[in-house]
């Protein structure tokens, strides 16, 4: 058989969880690809990244059914089978598709988050045809979206303890705290009225920002910005930095705003963006040069 689709590796992966165990997504790969009976070449196939194709579109049906509700990750490169998974298993689709995922609210959640940014690359397009390297831009920014949401999934099911290590290497690749060792002695030391940590803003430690680094999932709201910024008071201190897996309210916002106290707020978006930025906890997989001519070099004096 041809190499098959994100769609058609989408239920063969939801029926290899059906024992509702833990399975780990390598060994996964290994047992569908030997399933589907594909070729030596259609096995050796890669995409312009280097990625094996079939690696490529069964880590994409995966992703799409964790959007839906269907897998869940335990822990990682592991996933099992969710209640509503085997529900749908147990109406014995004939295939599963994007059309059929999209009955999902999580999965038409994920499908908005997409949409706007398609309609604002779409309206791009309409004011002005777009070259080659902006549509190689366009691509590049749906990928980091999509990397970014498994990112701060990943953030979420992690220890406390696990957490400010993540923190500590951020803080330390962004130029604060001085060596890993000085900064990881500095945060979480304190607990002290809602400090959760202290790292020097420069390597000689001329000043320091307080710290607060929650693993939320609801939005963080006024209140907790205020008795952080209490704490900051209490501490004589003019900086901090509040540094949330969920969101923050207006009023937070707001709040910060209109305060003597610097305080920088870092949501679980950003926070991807930045883990992105100074690669923690992510991989390069492909790195596209784009070149063009020297016109010097061809200039004949």
């Amino acid at each position: 058989m041809s190499i098959p689709d994100l769609q058609t590796c989408m239920l063969p992966l939801l029926d290899l969880a059906s024992d509702r165990q833990e399975h780990a997504f390598r060994e996964a790969i290994e047992e569908l690809v030997d399933g589907f009976k594909l070729t030596e070449d259609e096995r050796k196939a890669r995409v312009s990244s280097g990625e094996l194709t079939i690696n490529n579109r069964i880590r994409w049906a995966y992703f799409l059914l964790k959007r839906a509700g269907l897998l869940e990750a335990t822990r990682r490169g592991h996933f099992r089978i969710t209640q509503r998974g085997l529900e749908v298993l147990r109406s014995r689709p004939a295939k599963l598709t994007i059309a059929f995922l999209k009955q999902f609210p999580e999965f038409q959640e994920y499908q908005k988050l997409a949409a706007s940014k398609a309609v604002a690359t779409r309206r791009m397009r309409k004011a002005r045809p777009q070259s080659p390297v902006e549509e190689l831009e366009a691509a590049y920014r749906r990928l980091r979206h999509g990397l970014a949401i498994e990112l701060i999934e990943a953030v979420k099911r992690c220890s406390p303890t696990f957490f400010e290590r993540l923190v500590v290497d951020l803080l330390v690749k962004m130029g604060y705290g001085g060596t890993r060792e000085d900064a990881g002695h500095a945060i979480g030391r304190t607990n002290d009225g809602g400090i959760d940590g202290i790292i020097n803003e420069d390597r000689l430690g001329l000043d320091v920002i307080y710290l607060q680094a929650k693993r939320w999932n609801g939005v963080v709201g006024r209140p907790e910005i205020q008795r952080f910024a209490g704490a900051l008071q209490g501490h004589r201190a003019s900086k901090g930095v509040f540094i949330t897996t969920s969101s923050f309210s207006k009023e937070a916002r707001d709040y910060v705003s209109h305060i003597g106290s610097r305080i920088i707020l870092i949501d679980g978006e950003q926070l991807a963006e930045l883990l992105i930025d100074y690669n923690i906890g992510v991989l390069p997989v492909a790195t596209y040069e784009i070149k063009r001519i020297d016109q010097n070099y061809f200039a004949e004096s």
